[in-house]
């Protein structure tokens, strides 16, 4: 019989539990399995992308804002000429022009002093100190010339040509008068405006594209790194790989997220033919191979931590090996938030619970679900001491009469950090299945439960990735088969496939 209930769905090659260790990964201390090559740098943007798309735009925004909240600054350049007084000879020019391109650096730092800027506010009248103004004052020499530019930034384009031109003239007047010798009417220096400045067309800052793409780029990158570094803190598992990773667990198959489960938990009916349904056929095929030598009749499945999605798993389980052809009971031993009978729609005044303080027989609240080959245990009546029921002796002698009645026993049982419920079950039973949900528990808390079961003894038989979205897996299979409107197309991942042969020999040593 259980060689019959892990028939292979026609068309779907089988894929047996995957292994941790694989070249170029991290051991079980790193819950994220790989690092993170180029591959795993797209697939973390493409998790993340919509905090990079929005820090992208933020940047953008912050540099828009910045040119809207700016004042635009107009810029307007004069020119002056240094000459020397010499006469026509040669010799005599040729030092005059030596002792120009001498001076003209100390006469460009003069121009943007407060000596020339003082007068320029004077006669101009403006309102500013002299020290402001020469902040918005530049001069520069030109490389062995004897030309200096001077350049005014003012918010206003007239104003900035009329200082340039003021600036000028002042700056001939000053730097003449500093090269007269006392006692003599002449100065060595001769300057000459070369150019007047004229009224800017266009303003000199700010620069809208410019800081558009400044702004853009930053918060491109601002976001580029949130995502690196959340992937980097992130210790969530997201794929099967990386769960076996992490538990050195054989995993059994990976679950697809699908958003209308929470409102139709159960693959049956339309959905019996969906990629999720098909996920729980492959978690019972690869069942197979988890204990060939002994082969388990009482199977716990357990969680993490509360909201994995254990129940659902535990529920379209039990289906899928009514599905084969199996007689299944699903026990709801959940005594704390018991789900198995509002899942199903059945009643949960007597079950489990009840069996145990001796109220009830077990064949008295047995409930039959549907035209399945289908039994249900409900937990029954919330008691104060479910940890103490569960690690009863009763409690293993119900469920090895339910062995003995059934091909296979369903246990629901409790999340393994919270309570201590599970692990006083674990006697009871042949195995486990270990049901995480993706992309939420963080790695160490997924270990700690391991190890919990581990440490009593229990066996393992495999994991199983809930809510997954497998294209982050990075494999799966191309169904060659549609079924009407819902192809399960791409969307079923299994952790590595095995060769035809070797599937028929593992399938012969379970028969």
């Amino acid at each position: 019989m259980w060689s019959n209930v892990f028939k292979l769905p026609k068309g779907i090659s089988h894929a047996p539990v995957s292994s941790p260790g694989r070249p170029g990964c991290h051991d079980r201390n790193n819950p994220k399995g790989c690092t993170l090559d180029l591959r795993g740098f797209f697939r973390a943007m493409a998790r993340r992308w919509l905090s990079v798309t929005l820090l992208a735009l933020a940047g953008l925004g912050a540099g828009l804002a910045a040119t809207a909240a700016s004042t635009p600054q107009y810029l307007a350049t004069s020119q002056i000429f240094v000459s020397t007084r010499a006469s026509g000879d040669i010799a005599e020019l040729n030092q005059g022009s030596a002792f120009s391109q001498a001076r003209v650096q100390s006469y460009a730092d003069i121009i943007s002093s407060p000596r020339i800027a003082g007068p320029v506010v004077d006669r101009l009248r403006l309102k500013t100190t002299p020290q402001e103004l020469a902040g918005h004052i530049s001069a520069s020499a030109k490389l062995n010339t004897v030309l200096i530019d001077i350049s005014v930034t003012d918010s206003d384009p007239v104003w900035a040509a009329r200082i340039a031109n003021g600036v000028a003239e002042e700056a001939g007047r000053q730097i003449v008068s500093l090269e007269t010798p006392p006692g003599q009417g002449t100065a060595p220096v001769h300057i000459g405006i070369t150019r007047t400045a004229e009224a800017p067309g266009a303003p000199l800052s700010p620069k809208p594209v410019l800081n558009a793409a400044a702004g853009l780029l930053a918060g491109l990158l601002s976001g580029v790194g949130l995502a690196l570094l959340r992937e980097t803190l992130d210790t969530t598992l997201r794929t099967a790989h990386a769960l076996g990773t992490a538990t050195g667990l054989p995993v059994l198959g990976s679950v697809p997220f699908d958003k209308g489960a929470p409102d139709h938990p159960l693959a049956v009916g339309p959905a019996a033919h969906s990629a999720r349904a098909e996920a729980f056929r492959l978690v019972r095929t690869n069942l197979q191979f988890a204990q060939v030598d002994r082969r388990p009749r009482v199977i716990m499945v357990t969680s993490p931590l509360p909201g994995e999605g254990k129940t659902n798993t535990a529920a379209n389980l039990a289906l899928s090996l009514c599905e084969a052809g199996s007689r299944v009971c699903l026990v709801d031993a959940d005594l704390r938030n018991p789900c198995v009978a509002k899942t199903f729609g059945l009643v949960q005044d007597a079950g489990l619970t009840s069996v145990l303080i001796g109220q009830a027989a077990v064949d008295e609240v047995l409930q039959e679900w549907g035209e399945a080959n289908l039994r249900v245990l409900t937990s029954g009546p919330v008691p104060p001491n479910p940890a103490e029921l569960l690690a009863s002796d009763r409690m293993g002698l119900v469920l090895a009469g339910l062995a003995r009645d059934f091909d296979t026993v369903i246990v629901d049982s409790a999340p393994l950090l919270p309570v201590a419920d599970t692990v006083g079950l674990a006697h009871a039973v042949d195995g486990a299945v270990f049901v995480v949900r993706a992309g939420r528990t963080p790695g160490e808390r997924v270990q700690a439960a391991v190890e919990s079961l581990r440490s009593v003894g229990a066996p393992v038989l495999g994991g199983v990735l809930s809510m997954a979205k497998l294209q982050s897996e990075g494999y799966g299979y191309g169904y060659g088969y549609g079924y009407g409107e819902e192809a399960a197309g791409d969307l079923l991942v299994a952790p590595r496939k095995l060769d035809e042969d070797s599937a028929a020999d593992a399938v012969r040593a379970a028969k």
